[in-house]
Formats: C-alpha cells, structure tokens, sequence
C-alpha cells in the first residue's frame, strides 16, 4: 500500500517537474530530497528522461529528410547573404559618404528651429511684459507728475489686465507688492493735498466772498442801468449763471479724469472785468480726491470727512471778531468769509455728484443764518453812528443779494433789516437831537437880515417862505424869523433823505417806504425837536426878545409843515391823501412849542415881576398921611417902566391871522394881562402875609396910591387890542378891597352882600376878615390910652361889631 503511494507521488512530481518552470524547480526536488525514496524517484526519473529520449529520436527521425533539405537551403542563403551584406556595407559606405552634407545641414536646421522656438517664445513673452513695464514706466512718471487719479487708473489697469498675462516673474512679484503700497500713497497724497486745499480757501474766504459780492454789486449797478434787459454775465458769468457756466465747462461725473477742476481763465484779461469767485479757487484736490476714493472704494469715508471739516470751518467762519462793530470793514470781512464759505460749497454741489447734496448746503445755511442774525442783532446794537449803521445795512443787502444769486433764501436778513430800521431811527434821532441843539446853541434870535434879491432868494429857498409885503419893500430889509428857521427846515428834511436812504434795496413798496418816513418824521417832530424846542425855550439866560422870537420861529415852522408833506410825497410818489396815510404831526408839535414859550414868557415876566416885589419895603405900621398927595412906592414906578420897555418887544409877534397860529397881539396881550394880574395878585399877598400880624390905615392909604399907579399904567393900554377897561379888571378884586377900607364903607358892603348890583361883588369876607383882625391888632397895640379917647373906644367898637358881623355873614354863607 505504501509502495502504491510512493509512485504516485514520485509520478505528481514528474509531472509537476515537466509542467513547472525550471525556475520554480527548487520546492519541488526539495520534497524529494526530504523524503525516504530518493533512490526509487532517481529510478523513475531516469526511465522517464529514457522514455523521452525515445519519443524525440522517433521524432527527428520522422522530420530528418526535411531537415536536410533545410541545411542545403540554408547554405545556399549563407552565400547571397554575404553577397547582400557586402552589397549593402558597400551601399551604406557610399550612403554614410553622400549623407555627411546632409546630417550637418539637418543639424543646423534643429539648431535652427530651436532657435526660432526661442525667439518666439520671448517675443511672446517680452509681448506681455513689455506693456507691463510700460504702465510701470506710466505709473512712475504720473506720480512724479502728481497725477494721482490717472495713476490710479493706470495702478488697477496694470494689477487687473498686465501682471496676469505676464506670468510669474520677479518683476512682477515686485510690482504686485508695490501695489498696495502705491495706492496708500496715492491716497494720503490725495488727503493731503485735500487738508491743504481746505485749509487754503479757509484763508482765502474773504478774497473769494469779496469776489463774489463785487460781482453782485456789478450786477446790481448794471441791473439798474438796463432794467428792462436780461441778467448780463459778470466777468464770464453772471451770477446766477455763475454755477451753471463752472457745471457746463466742467462736467458733473465726479469718475471723469478730464473733470480736474481748474478753470479756465486765460480769457479773461478784459480790463474791465471782475473775475469770477469760482475762477480764484483750483477745485481740482477736491475732484482728484473724490475720483481716488472712490476708485478706492471710500467714497463714503471721503464724502463724511468732506463734510465734517467743511462743518467746523462753518463754524469757525461764523463766529464774529469781538470787535467787528467797530468798523464797517469788520462786518465786511465777516461777509466776505461767509460767502466765500457758500461760493465755494455752492460750486462743489454743481459740479460733483453726491459729494454734498442740496439738503446737506440748506442744513449749513439755516445754521449759518440763525448765527448771522444773531452776531448782527448783537454787534449792531454797540452802534451809535448812524452812517455806520446805514453802510452796514448796504452792505447786508449786497450780502444778502450775492447768496440769493447762488440760490440761499435770505428773507431772515431783510426781516432783521426791518428791526435794524427802528435802530437806525433812535440812532438817527440822537444825532439830530445834537444837531437840533447846535442850531439853537448857535441861534442869534434875531431877524435874518438880507441885502440884496440874491440872499433873499438864498433863504427863502432853503425854507418855504412867501410875503407879499415883505418882498414890496426896497433893500436892506430883515425876515422875520431868525436862522433857526431855514436850518431847522434843512435838517429836517436832511433826516427824510437819511430814512429813505435806509429804505433802499429792502424790497418794501412805495407805501411802506413812505410810512416808515412819516413815523420817523413824527418821532422826530414830537420827540427830538419838540424836546429841543423845550430845551430852548426853558435853558437859561433866555430873555423875552429870545422867547418872542421863538414864537416866531415855530410860527412860520408850523406853516411849512404841509410843505414837508408834500417833500415827502415827491420822494415817496404815494399822493398825501392816501387812505391810511399817516399824518405829520409837525403843526401840534410847533403850536405846542409855542404855548411853551408863551408860558414860560409869562412866567419869566412874572418871575421878573416878584424880583421887583422882593424889592417892596412897606411900613405897616404908617400913620394916616396928611393933606400931602403921597407917591407911588420907588420899585413899583421901576417895575411899570420894565413893563413899559418888555411890552415893547411884543410889537415883533405875528400880527396877520393864519392858520393855527395865534390871533393878532393875543400874546402880547395875555402876558400883560398875567402880567397885572400877578402884580395885583401879589400885593394882595402882600397884605394877608401872615408874618405881618398888623396894618395900619396909613399902610392901606400907600398901598391903595400903588395901586392907582398899577391901574394908571393899564388904563394907559401898553398893548393895544384891549376893549375899553378890560385891563383895569386885573386890579378891580384889590381895588375894592383897598376902597372898602379906605372910604369905610362898611354899611354898604354888609348890606348889598350877595348882590348882583354889590359895589364890593369881588370882596370876599374872609379877606376882608383877615385884613380887619390885622388893623384891630394895630389899634390894640398902638392905642395903648385908646379907652381915655372916646374917638378910639368908638373905632374900636366899630372894628368889633364888623368883625362880628363878618363872620356872622361867613357863617350863614357856609350853611
């Protein structure tokens, strides 16, 4: 059984050897060798190699006829393959020979195309790196010429389209790193060159603000010489035209690289040309600045930054000088900066797109205006020159009308002009109130003399002044009134022409221009002049020649009055008899004036009458006088002839009626009149003092001779126009007083008391009482031995029962 098995696996390894490649052999001898049946497989292998040995002789023997045949032809071939080979080295000797020319030419060729392919290549290459350097080379050359947003243009164009298609050089590596580098350069250049723009129109403000409003001033003038024609261009603009002309010779697209800015002014040298504001300022850092950022994509940090210093150098601009109200050229810097300020955002806001906007220039405006109004209602109130104030108001017109041009409401300016106005009046009122007080200050009171036609034509042309009789009489002749007059009436209307001045260019109609001169004119008349007049007539050392001539004055001031309507009404062209016209209140104001100075002539008389009473030394205690006629006490006869000389004077008032002036002679006579009823007035003082405790009848006998004088001077008529003995009545209460004592009329008086018909009507009794306690204190006193004297004793009596009577009657009148 063993054996069996020992075959069969010698005869899988034989047939595993025949099958297996000699190469993978090993494994299976080495399972030979390692078993126990070597001899007995090396058996079986031989016979196996015998056996093959067999199969291949029958084989070859098989095949050997073929074989031979085979050999023979194959020998045969050996001789024509040597004669190939020899024809064929023989063929390539001569092919190697003639192929020499060849394969060198063939290799210059490769040289060549090699070459080629280089020179393309390179060309190709140099194709995309050159336009690269170039935009480079470009780059450079703009920045050193600081054409920052071409450059920037270039920079994008240069790191977008060039460095990609060049390829990957050092270069350009390089050239991609400066990039960024570039364009921050570019843009803090760009800031820079914006700080230093800002901070240059900040300074030239004035310059540009005074520009702009010598242009509104030109425009005004022209405006006024060819009212009909359109707006004429100041310089190469007209005002309004001004931002449209920069817009259309500019270009709005804050992106375009030709919108620089700078305006062309070569043109204009034409002499009499003003230039325009726009033209003093190059615009181009700001546009520059603009396009940079935004081709950087800051717009918005820009447009916020803009806008932030444009704010505080609003700020700054507004703020007033503390000491701006001095002088107009104060204000007038203050303006010039304001407008240079609006010129310059106006011009920004037409010719960029967004960079401020309308709602943002109206924002600065509105605070600008409030803080205007305010510096000017400020300032303006320091003012007391009222020649500053209306050149400050020109030149807040002129301020006023230059933004208006550029588009700025300004109603608050010519509202607070409006207030100004009452400013201006009270200023203008001051001055007059000095001016008035310098005419009277320098008044001669006295009649203008003239000489000839020509000086007579002089004043009468200065002041409205017609009579007939006066022009009739030969030269030299006087006018009756003095200087005052025709300066007084100049002055006046030297003050309409200053309130119409203020009235101009404030857009007011004819009717609110003549009304504002009306009411000044009246504050003036009632307030400035009236005070003036009463100035005049109470300051001191003023006579009554001084105070007549004042009356006088203010006589023929009264009647000019309708001709200063008129004066008004030309220069206004609103007819005076307008509806709702207001009136001159110069006739009240004059007539006033004269009953002040009509007053205070009859209390200067009266004062100078009490001097002379001062004067009055009488002896109460005089005895009963003789047959001897006494005389007339020595300060009364002095007091008549003052009077006498005073009424003298009063020859020179008005004498002809007009029309709210006094009649003819009634002051003179009113003042004699108060004149004598001060003096009768005061001696009755004079006896019912109560410091004089006693009188006698010798004292009332010298009172009753002064009084006779008195009466003897007003029968006499010192003025004329009195009816019969009207002024005799001044002294009829002291008349009969003096007549009840002196003639003892008692009986009489205590019996007709009350009656119409009573000799003594004007007699009151407590007079009459005081006076007979006085003289019943004599006879007590000086009568020392009266009661030895029945004479005495009766009188005394008699004293006593009419005192006793007198209040008898005193009481029944009370109840």
């Amino acid at each position: 059984m063993a054996s069996l098995e020992t075959a069969a696996e010698h005869e899988r390894i034989l047939r595993e050897i025949e099958s297996t490649d000699t190469n993978c052999i090993g494994p299976t001898l080495r399972s030979v060798y390692d078993g126990q049946e070597h001899g007995l497989f090396m058996e079986k292998l031989d016979a196996r190699i015998r056996n093959h040995d067999r199969e291949i002789e029958k084989m070859c023997n098989h095949h050997f006829q073929g074989f031979v045949d085979s050999i023979t032809e194959l020998l045969k071939v050996r001789g024509e393959a040597q004669k190939l080979k020899s024809q064929v080295t023989e063929t390539n000797g001569h092919l190697q020979e003639n192929g020499k020319e060849l394969t060198t030419s063939m290799e210059e060729l490769r040289q060549c195309r090699v070459q080629q392919r280089n020179i393309a290549t390179t060309i190709d290459k140099l194709t995309h790196c050159l336009p690269v350097l170039e935009m480079y080379s470009r780059l450079q050359e703009q920045m050193r010429a600081k054409r920052y947003y071409p450059a920037l243009r270039t920079l994008e164009q240069l790191e977008q389209t060039c460095l990609p298609k060049a390829g990957q050089y050092r270069f350009c590596s390089i050239m991609a790193e400066n990039i960024p580098k570039l364009r921050i350069q570019i843009r803090d250049t760009a800031m820079s060159q914006l700080r230093d723009f800002l901070e240059s129109i900040r300074k030239h403000s004035d310059k540009i603000g005074q520009t702009a409003m010598k242009q509104a001033q030109l425009q005004r003038s022209l405006d006024s010489s060819v009212s009909p024609q359109p707006r004429v261009l100041l310089g190469r603009r007209g005002r309004k035209a001004a931002p449209a002309a920069i817009r259309a010779g500019m270009g709005v697209n804050p992106l375009s690289e030709q919108d620089t800015g700078i305006l062309d002014v070569e043109d204009e040298e034409e002499e009499d040309e003003v230039p325009g504001a726009q033209d003093l300022v190059d615009f181009s850092p700001v546009y520059r600045c603009l396009h940079i950022y935004t081709v950087l994509g800051l717009r918005d940090v820009f447009e916020n930054y803009y806008r932030k210093q444009r704010r505080k150098q609003a700020r700054l601009v507004l703020q007033p000088h503390s000491n701006m109200h001095e002088t107009l050229e104060g204000y007038r810097r203050y303006f010039n900066q304001i407008v240079g300020f609006f010129v310059v955002e106006d011009h920004v806001l037409h010719t960029t797109q967004g960079l401020v906007n309308r709602a943002y220039v109206e924002e600065l405006w509105e605070l600008a205006l409030s803080k205007i109004v305010a510096a000017l209602r400020t300032h303006s109130s320091y003012c007391d020159d009222p020649d500053l104030v209306l050149d400050l108001k020109n030149l807040i017109v002129l301020f006023a009308d230059t933004l208006q041009g550029y588009g700025f409401p300004v109603s608050q300016l010519f509202d607070m002009l409006l207030e100004m106005r009452e400013q201006y009046g009270e200023i203008l009122l001051k001055r007059w109130n000095v001016t008035f007080r310098q005419v009277i200050d320098q008044d001669n009171y006295s009649p203008i003399p003239v000489s000839t036609e020509e000086e007579y034509r002089q004043y009468t042309s200065q002041c409205p002044f017609q009579d007939p009789e006066l022009e009739k009489l030969p030269f030299p002749k006087k006018l009756p009134f003095s200087e005052f007059v025709p300066k007084v009436y100049c002055q006046l209307k030297e003050f309409i022409y200053a309130c119409l001045k203020y009235s101009e260019d404030l857009h007011l109609s004819s009717t609110e221009v003549d009304d504002m001169i009306r009411k000044s004119t009246n504050l003036l008349l009632t307030r400035t002049l009236s005070h003036c007049l009463q100035y005049a007539i109470k300051k001191k050392n003023v006579g009554l020649a001084e105070l007549v001539q004042v009356i006088i004055n203010t006589t023929h001031l009264e009647q000019s009055c309708h001709f200063l309507e008129e004066f008004i009404s030309n220069i206004t062209n609103v007819p005076p008899d307008t509806v709702n016209a207001t009136k001159l209140y110069g006739t009240s104001t004059f007539k006033d004036a004269r009953h002040a100075a009509e007053a205070e002539i009859y209390t200067s008389l009266n004062a100078k009458i009490d001097q002379f009473l001062q004067l009055a030394d009488y002896d109460w205690m005089a005895a009963v006088p003789g047959g001897e006629n006494l005389a007339a006490s020595d300060y009364l006869i002095d007091l008549i002839a003052f009077l006498k000389s005073t009424f003298s004077v009063f020859t020179n008032l008005p004498g002809t009626p007009i029309e709210h002036a006094t009649l003819p002679g009634k002051v003179a006579q009113t003042a004699c009149m108060s004149s004598c009823k001060h003096i009768s007035t005061s001696l009755m003082q004079l006896l019912l003092d109560p410091e004089v405790r006693q009188i006698s009848m010798g004292a009332l006998h010298q009172l009753d001779t002064d009084v006779k004088e008195c009466e003897s001077f007003a029968r006499a008529g010192p003025v004329a126009g009195f009816q019969g003995d009207t002024l005799l009545l001044a002294f009829s209460d002291l008349r009969q007083l003096l007549d009840l004592f002196t003639q003892w009329d008692w009986s009489t008086y205590l019996a007709d008391y009350g009656k119409p018909t009573c000799k003594y009507l004007r007699v009151n009794p407590h007079t009459a009482l005081a006076l007979l306690e006085k003289m019943k204190e004599t006879s007590r006193k000086n009568n020392v031995f009266a009661q030895f004297r029945k004479t005495d004793r009766d009188r005394q009596k008699l004293i006593d029962t009419i005192i006793k009577q007198l209040r008898n009657l005193i009481a029944q009148h009370h109840t």
